[in-house]
C-alpha cells in the first residue's frame, strides 16, 4: 500500500500533533507492506501556515498523492476534493468549541472550512472516544466513518528510571495559551505555596505567567521534560479542552501523580489513575493537587499501570486498518 502521509505539522512545534505525526509515522515505516510517502510544503510561521492552508492542503497535497493508494492529513486541515481516499486526522475540535482561544486565522480556518473537509473525507480517524463523539456531533460525520487510533508516546525516554529534577514543584506542560488553563493553576498554586515550573514554547493569546512562585522554563527536550516529570510532586494539566492530552500518558509512563480536568479526554485516558478536577473552578484545581500529593504513591502505581495499555505500535494498526477500510 502505498500511503501519502502528512508531516507538515513537524515544521509548526513540538507539541502534541508533532508527537503524533512521529510516532505514528516511524510505526509505519517498521511495516512490511507499507510504502510511506512523506509529503509537506513550508516552514514555521504564521503567513506559511496561511498559504499551506488555503494552497496546499486544497490543491497541492492531492496533487501529489495522485498516484497513491491513500492520503492521510494527520490533522483536521485536508483537502476538499482528491483522487485517491483520503483519511484525516482529529486531534480535537477546539477551535470550532473555543474559537476564542485562538487565533484570528485559526478560527477562520475553523469556521470556513473544518466540517466541510471532515464531511468529504473518506474516514476520519480519532485520537479518542471522546474526540470520536466531539466529530459526530459537531462536524456531522455518520459515527460509522471514524474510526479511533489512540495517541501513544516514547516509551524509550518517559520511563520511571532515570535523571530527576531537583525540588519540590508542581509541573505544567503545554503551549502558552489560553486552552491550557494556566492562570488558574497559578492562582491554585499560589494558595497552596507550591513552586511552579511550566514547560512549553511561547503560544499566543497573551498569557502571562509572570508570578513569584512560577518559573517558566520554555519548551525543553523529550529528555529534559522526562526528568522534569520523574522530579515533579505532580503534573497539573487542568486544559480546558483537548482530544487527547499526551503530557497526561507521558506523566504516567514516568510514574508521575497526575491532577487534570474531569468530563474530558483526560479523564478517558487517565481511567481512574488520576485525581480530576473542575478546571472552571481554582478551588477544585488547588483540592486536587492536594489530593494527589497525599495519594503520591498509590497514583504512582495506577498511572504507570494504566500508561502501558498505550503504544505507537497499536496506534500504528489501527491506523492501518483504517486505510485499509478507506481503500475498501
Amino acid at each position: 500500500m502505498k500511503v501519502g502521509f502528512d508531516v507538515a505539522p513537524l515544521a509548526v512545534d513540538n507539541a502534541g500533533t508533532a508527537r503524533y505525526v512521529r510516532g505514528v509515522r516511524d510505526e509505519l515505516r517498521r511495516r512490511d507492506g507499507v510504502e510511506l510517502c512523506e509529503l509537506a510544503w513550508g516552514g514555521p510561521g504564521r503567513a506559511i501556515a496561511a498559504v499551506r492552508d488555503v494552497a496546499w492542503y486544497p490543491v497541492g497535497l492531492p496533487l501529489a498523492a495522485r498516484r497513491l493508494d491513500v492520503l492521510h492529513c494527520t490533522t483536521f486541515r485536508g483537502p476538499l476534493r482528491a483522487g485517491v481516499p483520503v483519511v484525516v486526522t482529529v486531534h480535537d475540535l477546539a477551535a470550532v468549541r473555543f474559537p476564542e482561544l485562538f487565533t484570528a486565522w485559526t478560527r477562520l480556518y475553523a469556521r470556513t472550512l473544518l466540517r466541510t473537509v471532515l464531511r468529504r473525507a473518506t474516514r476520519v480517524l480519532a485520537v479518542s472516544e471522546f474526540t470520536r463523539r466531539d466529530v459526530a456531533a459537531v462536524a456531522g460525520v455518520p459515527e460509522e466513518r471514524i474510526d479511533v487510533a489512540y495517541n501513544a508516546a516514547d516509551e524509550s525516554v518517559f520511563t520511571p528510571d532515570g535523571p530527576a529534577a531537583e525540588g519540590d514543584y508542581v509541573l505544567a506542560v503545554g503551549t502558552l495559551e489560553p486552552r491550557k488553563n494556566l492562570s488558574r493553576l497559578i492562582e491554585a498554586t499560589g494558595r497552596l505555596g507550591l513552586e511552579l515550573r511550566i514547560a512549553g514554547a511561547r503560544g499566543w493569546g497573551g498569557v502571562d505567567v509572570d508570578a513569584r512562585h512560577v518559573r517558566w522554563l520554555g519548551r525543553p527536550s523529550d529528555a529534559a521534560l522526562a526528568a522534569l516529570l520523574r522530579g515533579a510532586l505532580c503534573l497539573a494539566y487542568p486544559s480546558l479542552w483537548e482530544g487527547f492530552g499526551i503530557p497526561v500518558l507521558e506523566a504516567m509512563l514516568c510514574g508521575t501523580p497526575v491532577v487534570t480536568s474531569k468530563d474530558s479526554a483526560m479523564a478517558e485516558v487517565a481511567a481512574g489513575a488520576a485525581e480530576l478536577v473542575d478546571p472552571l473552578d481554582v478551588g477544585s484545581i488547588a483540592n486536587g493537587i492536594e489530593r494527589a500529593l497525599a495519594r503520591r504513591g498509590e497514583l504512582r502505581i495506577a498511572g504507570f499501570g494504566r500508561a502501558v495499555d498505550f503504544g505507537w505500535n497499536a496506534t500504528a494498526d489501527a491506523v492501518l486498518d483504517c486505510y485499509r477500510a478507506a481503500v475498501g
